[in-house]
């Protein structure tokens, strides 16, 4: 299971021209499921999600959680971060959770998170959305269980 993701001032999903999520300060969490993924693995990197220091204390220091500042998390369904892009030129997707499984992944790993208390967000699975985001930083990382 993989978490790109990012520290945001704010961010929001749409489809079809609806707001189906949006958020101030906290995480734009890009969830990708790959096969072998379970419950164990979506609360492991919930929990490393959270837990992770990417906001700043007050001497300016990256100390503090998306907890520790009263952030939200944006979690949105992104199945191409599990991409095979090592041979050609064409993704391959093979490696990916068959799409109910990655569903059920995806619900349970923003639920966890809501569970953790941190206000949560979600897009809307398999659709075409539209991401907006301030990266605040720009600050990314790639995290994976």
């Amino acid at each position: 299971m993989i978490a790109l993701i990012q520290r945001v001032s704010q961010a929001s999903v749409t489809v079809a021209g609806e707001t189906v999520g949006e958020i101030q300060q906290g995480l734009l969490v890009l969830l990708g499921v790959e096969q072998g993924d379970d419950e164990q693995k979506a609360n492991k990197l919930c929990d490393k999600v959270i837990k992770y220091r990417l906001f700043a204390d007050e001497q300016g220091k990256t100390n503090l959680n998306v907890q520790q500042v009263n952030g939200s998390l944006l979690v949105v369904s992104q199945f191409t971060l599990v991409a095979d892009t090592d041979k050609g030129l064409r993704p391959g997707f093979s490696r990916g959770a068959s799409p109910e499984q990655a569903k059920h992944l995806y619900q349970y790993f923003s639920e966890a998170c809501k569970e953790r208390g941190v206000p949560t967000e979600n897009g809307q699975f398999a659709a075409d959305m539209q991401v907006s985001l301030v990266n605040d930083g720009p600050m990314t990382f790639w995290l994976q269980v």
